[in-house]
């Protein structure tokens, strides 16, 4: 099975778990079977490996979720880089092409689209093996899965079905409606979308010419920035005659919001945090080493990280994002293909962030035009490679870097670094990088 998974979006109603970087498909809140614990992306990630160990997996996404997913999924996963985002349609043309293209996949062989952090049993993965065996049917150029509506929602979409069948032809697409109109759709038989789908790459390719000017994947590649944003729903899905859909029953849940969250937590703690006897219907995450002590509350969601502290309401929680989208700050963490960092103090001349790099890792080969940079090990060994020298270095270790001094580390063990940027103008951007000497 040839599979997209989508992993998009800000993830600001999961604030302040989730930032511009930190999107909610990389939390981690499911526990795994060694006790450890799984974020969303990773889940899905190894259910698919479970229902078919050969599928070839690309995961469509935005250039700043690209460490992340190393990070959490290992070097090897195949990613499809948008350089900026343009909606669904572009997102997935440029994935066909890039399985055409460069991935070298039959034109003609089926391919599953669906988003990387939907929370299900295996039952939905059995679906997308039935749904890509459906895509080959030659008298179809789209098959979509409609969920089957568990209440009636004002934030789905609906599929309205021809029939009561398993496998139906689509009648017509309803937008987002209010829950009294939700309501008369499901009398109808009506299905969620779900915004999955399956069909042949070159469907698709030959749709997106007739909308785009372009040869193949890097010619689309290289016009990205100029495409216009469009849904894949507008541009195809709605606009298609020869077009089925699937019925699926089974668990499958939208985590969106933290009351959703909540409800898919199989614990109400994670971290550290106390809740006593009076607390009903409360769930905790804590990211930060301090403890909570939670008492007498019901019906709340608390969480801690270093971008902030949320304390809501399970239901007032869904209105998080417009509060959220006045906090301007720096993201205070991030995950990276060798490890995570964090900040914790930020001064007008000064930044010091803990930086934690796994084993074997190392950053780039870089420098920095306007800021000095001091290393403190605190835990581990490894090796600093500065202006081309290379040095071991240990707890307790401190390495110095002035403003254009190229500079890297390479972790032995997992390597603990408190860094201290200083300077007047200290910049993301400020990073040039180079080949290793």
């Amino acid at each position: 099975m040839n599979i997209i998974l989508l992993s998009g979006g800000s993830g600001k109603r999961l604030w302040p778990l989730s930032n511009d970087i930190r999107s909610k498909q990389f939390i981690k809140i499911f526990r795994t079977a060694d006790g450890d614990y799984e974020s969303m992306v990773q889940r899905v990630y190894r259910q698919i490996r479970s229902a078919d160990a050969t599928a070839n997996i690309t995961i469509a996404t935005s250039k700043s979720q690209v460490s992340t997913l190393h990070n959490q999924l290992g070097d090897s996963v195949g990613i499809c880089v948008e350089p900026c985002r343009r909606d669904t349609f572009p997102a997935i043309t440029l994935a066909c092409a890039y399985l055409v293209d460069v991935l070298n996949i039959s034109p003609t062989e089926p391919v599953v689209v669906c988003p990387v952090d939907p929370y299900v049993d295996s039952s939905y993965f059995e679906a997308l093996l039935r749904l890509s065996k459906l895509a080959q049917n030659d008298d179809v150029n789209l098959t979509l899965m409609g969920m089957e509506p568990t209440y009636p929602s004002e934030k789905y979409g609906y599929i309205i079905p021809g029939n009561a069948k398993l496998v139906s032809e689509v009648k017509s697409f309803k937008e987002k409606p209010s829950a009294k109109i939700a309501r008369e759709y499901i009398k109808q038989g009506a299905l969620w979308n779900g915004g999955v789908f399956a069909f042949k790459p070159k469907y698709v390719l030959e749709r997106a010419h007739q909308l785009i000017d372009f040869t193949d994947y890097l010619d689309l590649l290289a016009k990205y920035e100029t495409l216009p944003k469009i849904s894949f729903d507008y541009a195809v899905v709605e606009k298609e005659s020869k077009i089925q859909v699937l019925r699926y029953g089974g668990e499958w849940k939208d985590i969106g919001t933290w009351n959703t969250l909540a409800e898919a937590m199989e614990e109400n703690v994670i971290g550290n945090a106390i809740l006593n006897e009076t607390c009903e219907n409360v769930h905790v995450i804590n990211e930060l080493d301090v403890p909570i002590l939670c008492m007498g509350l019901k019906n709340k969601v608390v969480s801690a990280s270093a971008e902030g502290i949320l304390v809501s309401d399970k239901e007032q929680s869904s209105y998080i994002k417009p509060f959220v989208d006045n906090i301007d700050q720096e993201i205070m963490f991030a995950e990276k293909s060798w490890g995570s960092y964090q900040v914790v103090d930020v001064e007008e001349e000064s930044l010091t962030v803990k930086v934690t790099l796994n084993p074997g890792h190392k950053m780039n080969y870089h420098s920095h035009e306007h800021r000095d940079e001091t290393w403190t090990v605190i835990a581990g060994k490894g090796r600093t490679i500065i202006d081309g020298v290379e040095r071991f270095v240990q707890a307790g270790d401190v390495v110095t870097m002035k403003a254009g001094c190229k500079h890297t580390v390479i972790a032995e063990t997992e390597l603990k670094i408190m860094e201290v940027q200083l300077g007047k103008d200290i910049s993301v951007q400020d990073k040039q990088k180079f080949d290793l000497p």
